[in-house]
C-alpha cells in the first residue's frame, strides 16, 4: 500500500475496496452528490459529507506526496541526498516537517552567516562547536585570518558564532524541539494597543495557553491586532528554552573559552532566529485551525438554512422594512410569480400608518395573502410590531414571519437580480426576495453568494478559496439532495446541480425557451455543451413532472430505468400509469435478491428506486423543523426571567447560538446552557434552524442582551 492509501484507510476505517472505489469515482471526474446518491454499493452507502471529507484527505496527501518529491528532487540537484536524509524525507508526515528538512538546502537571501562563509570562516565554525581544541590553538587559526579576509579577531568569532546560530536555526531537530517548547508551554499575551474604548475591550489584559486557547479567541484578537486596536505576543519561558537547547549543544567537557561562544550563540539563534520564527508559524497554526473551524461552523449552518423546509401553497407578502425611504412590499402567488407592489410609511412616529394600514389590508383582500415575510434587517422592529397590529383587522387569518434577509441586498443589486425584474428598484427586488425565502429557501437562496448569507462568524477573516470552497460544496450537495425541476429551475439552481456549469445551466434554459418545456430526460443530450458525462452526472437530480416517461418525475437515474421497469412488471404495475398503492403492496413479494442477479442492479440501488417509485414528490425537508409562524408580537420589555418560550435558532457559533424568540432581539445561549452533558463546540447539539425550548435566565434592556438556556427549559 503506498503512503496516501495507508492514511486513509487510518483516517476514515473503510475496507480496502471502497477506499479505492472512491479514488476511482473521484479521479473519474465524478461529482461528490452523484457518488453518494448513485454509487452506494461501491462506497458502503458513505453519504455527501463523509465524500467530502475523504476528497478534501485524498487533496492534501496528495499535496503532500508532491512536495515531498520537489523536496527530494531539489536536495538532490545539489548533491546533498544521502540515504539517511531521503529516509528522514520519506518518514515525514507534515508539510513543515518536510520544510524543516528542507530548510539547510534552500536557497538563502544575503545573511550574516552566509557573509562570514564567504569569508572562509566555516572550518573555524566547525572548531568551535567541537569545543575541543585550546584557547591558544584558536586564537592562532583565527589569527592567520587576520588580515585577509576579517579585520580582528572579534571579527572572525563572530562570524563563526553566526554559522553556528544559523545550522542551529536550520537544523530540524532544534526546530522541533522548540516549537513543541513554544506551543505546550506559551502563552498568547494581549493588550490594548490604543487608550479608547473599542469592542476589542474584553481583551485589553488578556492572556492565555497555547495549546488551550479556543477558535473564536483566536480569530477576535487576530481581527483587534489588524484593526490596531491590540497588541499581541506569544511569550514563553524563554530562559528555559534557552537552557535546553544548550544541553544540545554546549558540551560539559568542553574548552570553556569556545562553549562560551558557543552558548552565546545559542542564544544568538534563539532570539534572533528561531522564535521569531517559530512564533510565527505557531500563530499561523493557531489561525489556521481556527479558520477551518470557523468554515465548519459556517458550513453547517448554512446546510440548515438552505435546507429549511419550504412553505408551499401559500400566497406571501415580502416586507423589506426602512425608515426613510419606506417598507418596500411584494406579494407572490404561491410559485413565487409577483402579483403587486407598492410603498409604505409605517416605520416612524410621523408615518401615516393608518393609510399605510389601509393600503396593506386592501392587497391583503385582493389577493387572499396567507403570510408575511418580513425581512430581520434596519427598521425590522417596527416593521413587525406594525404587522402584529395590521393582521387583527384581517378578513381571514394571517400571519407572520421574521426571515434572515442576509444577502438580500447583494442579489438586488447583481446582474442576476437586473436580469429577473429589469423594472424594479433595489429595495423592490429585496421585498421579492425575502418573500420567496419563506415559500422556498433553497431556491432563492443560491442566487446569493453563500459567503454573503452571513450565518458565520469572522467569515471575511477566512481564506477566502477555501470558505468558497467549502460553502459551495454545501449548496452543491443541499441542491442535489432535494433535486429540481428542469422546466421551471432557474440558472443559479441548475448551476449547482452535478455536472453542470453556469454556461450549461443558460443553455439548459436557452432551451427550453426556444424548444419549450422538456418532456424527457434524454432531452439533455442536445442541449450545447452537455455531453454524455455530464448527462450521466446531472440526470437523475433533474425531474420532469407530466413527462413521457414517468420516471423522470423521479430520483431513479436513467441508468436504472431497466431495473425499474423490471420491478414494476414483477409487481404488476403498468409503467404508463404507475399505481403506488399497488406497487407498494406487491413490492414486498419480490425477492430483492433475485431481483438484483436478473438486472446486474445491487439491492441498495434497487431499494432506492423502490422508495422513488413510492415516494416520487419526497422532499427531505419537509422532515425538518417548520419556520415558527407568528401571529402575535412580544416585545423585550414583556420579557422576564424565568420565562419559557420557543424560538428558532438562526445562528450556531463557537460559544454559543443565537435564538429568534420573536422579540425581535436574538438571544444568546452560552454553551455552557445548551445541554447536561459535556459538549465541545454548540454545533454537538444545535443547528440552524432549529425549533428549541428556551428560558429566559437575564435581560438587559438597554444593551438589547437576551440571555437564555436551553437546559433549564426542560
Amino acid at each position: 500500500m503506498d503512503k496516501i492509501f495507508v492514511k486513509l484507510k487510518e483516517t476514515f476505517a473503510l475496507p480496502d475496496k471502497v477506499i479505492s472505489n472512491i479514488i476511482s469515482l473521484i479521479d473519474d471526474g465524478n461529482t461528490i452528490p452523484f457518488i453518494a446518491r448513485y454509487r452506494k454499493e461501491m462506497t458502503n452507502s458513505a453519504d455527501d459529507a463523509l465524500l467530502r471529507k475523504f476528497y478534501d484527505k485524498l487533496k492534501s496527501l496528495r499535496a503532500l506526496e508532491e512536495k515531498r518529491e520537489d523536496v527530494l528532487r531539489l536536495i538532490d540537484e545539489q548533491g546533498a541526498l544521502t540515504d539517511e536524509l531521503r529516509e528522514k524525507i520519506e518518514a515525514a508526515e507534515t508539510q513543515t516537517e518536510l520544510d524543516d528538512l528542507y530548510r539547510p538546502y534552500r536557497p538563502k537571501r544575503k545573511t550574516r552567516a552566509s557573509v562570514a562563509k564567504e569569508k572562509g570562516l566555516e572550518p573555524l565554525a566547525e572548531i568551535l562547536f567541537a569545543q575541543a581544541a585550546s584557547q591558544e590553538e584558536t586564537d592562532a587559526l583565527v589569527s592567520s585570518f587576520v588580515g585577509q579576509t576579517v579585520e580582528s579577531l572579534e571579527e572572525a568569532y563572530q562570524g563563526a558564532m553566526d554559522i553556528i546560530a544559523e545550522n542551529l536555526s536550520d537544523s530540524a531537530q532544534v526546530r522541533a524541539f522548540i516549537r513543541k517548547g513554544l506551543y505546550e508551554g506559551g502563552t498568547i499575551s494581549v493588550s490594548a494597543a490604543k487608550d479608547e474604548d473599542s469592542r476589542y475591550a474584553m481583551y485589553y489584559e488578556f492572556s492565555e495557553s497555547v495549546k488551550k486557547i479556543a477558535n473564536h479567541r483566536i480569530l477576535a484578537i487576530n481581527r483587534g491586532e489588524s484593526e490596531e486596536f491590540l497588541k499581541v505576543s506569544l511569550d514563553a519561558d524563554e530562559e528555559g528554552l534557552i537552557a535546553a537547547l544548550a544541553k544540545l549543544a554546549v558540551k560539559k567537557n568542553g574548552t570553556p573559552y569556545l562553549s562560551n561562544m558557543v552558548q552565546a550563540a545559542v542564544e544568538d539563534a534563539y532570539k534572533r532566529l528561531i522564535a521569531p520564527s517559530v512564533k510565527n508559524e505557531i500563530r499561523g497554526q493557531l489561525t489556521e485551525r481556527a479558520q477551518e473551524s470557523a468554515i465548519d461552523v459556517f458550513a453547517d449552518n448554512l446546510q440548515r438554512l438552505l435546507m429549511q423546509p419550504p412553505v408551499k401553497g401559500k400566497i406571501v407578502m415580502g416586507l423589506d422594512p426602512a425608515y426613510r425611504t419606506g417598507c418596500k412590499i411584494a406579494v407572490v402567488d404561491e410559485t413565487g410569480k409577483v402579483l403587486d407592489t407598492t410603498v409604505v410609511f409605517c416605520t416612524l412616529e410621523h408615518h401615516d400608518k393608518a393609510k399605510a394600514k389601509k393600503t396593506l389590508l386592501a392587497m391583503i383582500e385582493k389577493h387572499n395573502v396567507d403570510l408575511i415575510s418580513i425581512g430581520n434587517g434596519t427598521a425590522s422592529k417596527e416593521s413587525e410590531i406594525f404587522v402584529a397590529d395590521l393582521i387583527k383587522e384581517t378578513k381571514h387569518p394571517v400571519q407572520y414571519a421574521v426571515v434572515n434577509e442576509a444577502g438580500a441586498s447583494v442579489y438586488s443589486a447583481s446582474e442576476l437580480g437586473t436580469e429577473e425584474f429589469p423594472d424594479f428598484d433595489v429595495a423592490q427586488r429585496s421585498a421579492v426576495s425575502i418573500a420567496r425565502r419563506l415559500q422556498d429557501p433553497l431556491s432563492e437562496l443560491v442566487k446569493i453568494e453563500p459567503k454573503s448569507i452571513g450565518v458565520g462568524q469572522y467569515q471575511h477573516d477566512m481564506n477566502q478559496k477555501k470558505l468558497d470552497e467549502a460553502l459551495l460544496g454545501v449548496v452543491e450537495d443541499c441542491v442535489n439532495a432535494v433535486g429540481v425541476d428542469l422546466n421551471t429551475a432557474s440558472v443559479p439552481l441548475l448551476s449547482y446541480i452535478s455536472g453542470i456549469n453556469k454556461t450549461v445551466a443558460k443553455n439548459i434554459v436557452a432551451y427550453r425557451e426556444e424548444e419549450g418545456k422538456f418532456t424527457e430526460r434524454k432531452q439533455l443530450l442536445k442541449v450545447k455543451k452537455l455531453g454524455a458525462k455530464a448527462y450521466e452526472q446531472c440526470a437523475g437530480f433533474l425531474r420532469i413532472t407530466d413527462g413521457k416517461n414517468p420516471l423522470d418525475a423521479t430520483s431513479v437515474h436513467p441508468e436504472s430505468y431497466a431495473a425499474a421497469k423490471v420491478l414494476l412488471e414483477k409487481t404488476g404495475v403498468a409503467i404508463g400509469n404507475i399505481d403506488r398503492t399497488q406497487f407498494a403492496e406487491n413490492i414486498k413479494n419480490v425477492d430483492l435478491k433475485a431481483a438484483s442477479d436478473e438486472t446486474g442492479t445491487g439491492e441498495i440501488t434497487l431499494r432506492d428506486i423502490i422508495e422513488a417509485i413510492e415516494k416520487p414528490a419526497r422532499d427531505v425537508r419537509d422532515e425538518l423543523p417548520k419556520p415558527i409562524l407568528r401571529s402575535e408580537l412580544m416585545s423585550l420589555e414583556d420579557l422576564k426571567p424565568g420565562m419559557v418560550l420557543t424560538g428558532t435558532v438562526r445562528n450556531v457559533i463557537d460559544f454559543g447560538a443565537f435564538v429568534d424568540i420573536g422579540v425581535h432581539q436574538d438571544g444568546l445561549v452560552h454553551i455552557s446552557e445548551i445541554c447536561e452533558r459535556y459538549i465541545k463546540h454548540p454545533k454537538e447539539a444545535l443547528s440552524v434552524g432549529d425549533v428549541v425550548s428556551v428560558k429566559v435566565l437575564g435581560v438587559e434592556t438597554g444593551k438589547g442582551r437576551i440571555s437564555l438556556s436551553m437546559k433549564q427549559a426542560k
